[in-house]
């Protein structure tokens, strides 16, 4: 069963995240080949075109905005604010205790038009089991939202971001590439949805990935200002296939803003 922080618990998670921070930027234990959306459209197959209605990031300022780790309770407000905004997002679910228990709201982000990805079964951190480990906690996922929405999904993203060669080959034999993100608001810190909103905001970066958690509280009260304010400054805002297109991530790859 995956752990998540109480409120009380907050202030020290946040600690252990970024002491974990450091000692991987000092450690170097996570490094991997970065790709980017640039890069991804740059490699797409000689011929390969746009959809007639799809955005070109190439040429359009791009954002994509992502959420792991659900779906939860309050999903369904969230998603309610993506039909209102028309804004299609890219969800990274859990298994254990989030897909399993909310089938009806898996398959309603997937008919709603967004992405549907992995985010492995339990939360493990991928870069501590060996390669059967990471291959059960991503398989199960992908069996599960199968079994709910007939397709199974071609993203993931590790746990805290953590991947190395081992998960990359599993990935890979899988059928997903790896995303990984360029704005954070450290939401599982904080219930203040101001200080949210202003974290992304800060972090917003043309070609970007946005990471927030559907599963705190404080989270999805924050993306109706997220959207507008982005809007206004002239995002548009796609799903991670669609900020790759007409290239497509390739399984085992890690893409990363």
């Amino acid at each position: 069963m995956p752990w998540y922080p109480s409120v009380s618990a907050r202030r020290v998670c946040a600690a252990v995240a970024a002491a974990a921070s450091l000692t991987l930027m000092l450690g170097g234990c996570t490094s991997y080949d970065r790709h980017t959306a640039e890069d991804a459209r740059n490699s797409a197959k000689k011929g390969a075109a746009l959809a007639p209605d799809a955005v070109d990031c190439a040429r359009t300022r791009c954002i994509a905005l992502t959420f792991d780790a659900g779906p939860s309770e309050y999903t369904p407000r969230l998603l309610d604010t993506l039909k209102k905004e028309k804004v299609h997002a890219t969800f990274f679910l859990l298994g254990a205790n989030h897909v399993v228990k909310h089938p009806d709201l898996v398959r309603r982000i997937a008919d709603e038009g967004h992405e549907v990805a992995n985010h492995t079964w339990s939360h493990k951190i991928l870069t501590d089991l060996d390669a059967d480990g990471v291959r059960e906690e991503l398989t199960r996922t992908q069996e599960a939202v199968e079994k709910i929405t007939g397709h199974r999904p071609t993203l993931m993203r590790p746990p805290q971001g953590r991947t190395d060669d081992r998960v990359s080959e599993v990935s890979r034999e899988l059928g997903l590439a790896q995303i990984m993100w360029s704005a954070t608001a450290k939401d599982y810190s904080t219930n203040d949805s101001a200080l949210i909103e202003k974290r992304i905001l800060d972090q917003a970066e043309g070609d970007g990935i946005i990471l927030l958690h559907d599963i705190y509280e404080g989270t999805v009260p924050a993306v109706p200002g997220i959207i507008e304010k982005l809007k206004k400054r002239g995002f548009t805002f796609v799903t991670v296939p669609e900020l790759l297109a007409p290239g497509v991530a390739e399984p085992g790859k890690v893409y990363k803003p």
